[in-house]
């Protein structure tokens, strides 16, 4: 992803909401708009920025495995993303695919503090998580592949969608009796957005100042045409950063920005 990671009221919210499906070993569902930053939330949470690379590559063991190794004994968690029309027989085995090689990851760590005693086997793995990005994807036979794995197994389940999912999981009644949480992940509120904002400007090189006529005609452009979302926010300010220099100009203006989003795609938040 590049960019350094930003903590969020709505990440932290979304790891006590994680937490506590992980904790009553549950089914649970994130829901909100594109764009909030539902997936970069998940995959923070699992970790999966770091350990997917490592694990799906897997070479030669070196001294700097025993990272990795620790950082899936703390996470504990598989973040997947189905494909479009994913087929289910498919969809478990790729799933069981993640699932053992973090199980193995985290079995080496236990090995090396001398916890593991034994074969580990399918209904005592490690991983205590598992996370669905895109869950609209999944087709009811998906869905009740899922569901009858959490029940032998007892592996928590959050699936990560749109709005109005929750909704549709009304209608498979044998997963919805199943579901112990729901939480809507919601856009940037103000002193989050203006948290981002600083760093964006710092990022080009200047300095926000909220109290600063400019600024603040610039600060209401963003909120205005972003409403908070997160993903608009990525998208906007390379073309600020792009209009400025074009432009040799020093300060971020409600003009640069207007100019900025006319190059850009924009609908509704919940579209992009």
């Amino acid at each position: 992803m590049g960019q350094a990671f930003i903590v969020t009221k709505e990440h932290r919210r979304f790891i006590e909401f994680a937490n506590a499906v992980r904790k009553e070993r549950t089914i649970g569902i994130c829901h909100g708009d594109a764009g909030v930053g539902k997936t970069q939330s998940a995959r923070r949470y699992a970790n999966w920025d770091t350990l997917e690379p490592y694990i799906d590559e897997w070479g030669p063991r070196s001294d700097a495995d025993d990272a990795f190794y620790a950082l899936a004994n703390r996470s504990r968690t598989v973040f997947y993303t189905p494909e479009v029309l994913p087929r289910p027989k498919e969809l478990v085995r790729e799933i069981g695919h993640w699932q053992i090689k973090v199980d193995i990851c985290v079995e080496e760590h236990q090995r090396t503090i001398g916890n593991v005693t034994g074969q580990r086997s399918h209904k005592n793995s490690f991983v205590e998580l598992l996370i669905i990005d895109e869950a609209e994807r999944l087709t009811p036979m998906a869905l009740e592949l899922l569901r009858d794995q959490h029940d032998r197994t007892h592996l928590a389940i959050i699936l990560v969608g749109m709005p109005g999912i929750d909704q549709r999981f009304r209608h498979y009644p044998q997963l919805y009796s199943r579901l112990g949480f729901s939480h809507h992940y919601r856009a940037l509120g103000r002193d989050e957005l203006l948290l981002v904002l600083d760093r964006h400007w710092k990022r080009i090189g200047r300095t926000l100042d909220p109290e600063d006529f400019t600024d603040a005609q610039a600060i209401a452009a963003i909120e205005r045409i972003t409403r908070g979302n997160f993903r608009l926010l990525e998208r906007l300010f390379p073309q600020i950063a792009r209009i400025l220099k074009i432009n040799q100009l020093e300060a971020i203006t409600d003009d640069v920005v207007e100019a900025a989003a006319s190059i850009l795609v924009i609908g509704e938040p919940s579209q992009v």
